[in-house]
């Protein structure tokens, strides 16, 4: 189904996808952290509601950053999964924790902020490279909810 758009411009667009205060975090969750399953996002340690999270989870699939695969035999368990279009917003992920980190107080450890700043190419491949071979292993710790 076509949503109308405000406008025609990319930035307009994107944050009518993404720009409420959840979806971005649960794509971190997905491309960094290893969470797979509902009671993983839960877990993360934001504070989100199950009906938020339901939410921004349903609306993530509908615009194509997530996919749902089936957990194994059950077939009534689910696990998430970011689509191509999902892993493409690792660069914008990373621009958002390096500026966050630099301009605000917060509780990332510096030395993996400058890593990531100072090899920012070779920290994508390898978000890249766990989401192709679907490697769970988290990338990045859950940060302290007090900077």
């Amino acid at each position: 189904m076509a949503r109308k758009r405000r406008s025609g411009c990319p930035v307009s667009i994107s944050l009518e996808l993404l720009g409420d205060r959840w979806s971005l975090l649960v794509v971190r969750d997905l491309m960094v952290r290893g969470c797979r399953t509902f009671k993983e996002f839960q877990a993360s340690g934001e504070g989100i509601a199950s009906n938020v999270l339901t939410d921004r989870l349903r609306r993530l699939q509908e615009v194509g950053i997530v996919e749902t695969e089936t957990a194994g035999a059950d077939g009534r368990r689910v696990h998430y999964r970011l689509t191509e279009r999902g892993i493409d917003l690792a660069p914008l992920l990373l621009d958002l924790l390096v500026w966050g980190s630099k301009h605000e107080r917060s509780s990332a450890p510096a030395a993996l902020v400058e890593r990531m700043e100072r090899d920012r190419e070779g920290f994508l491949a390898e978000v890249r490279r766990r989401w192709k071979e679907r490697d769970y292993t988290p990338l990045i710790p859950k940060f302290r909810s007090e900077a």
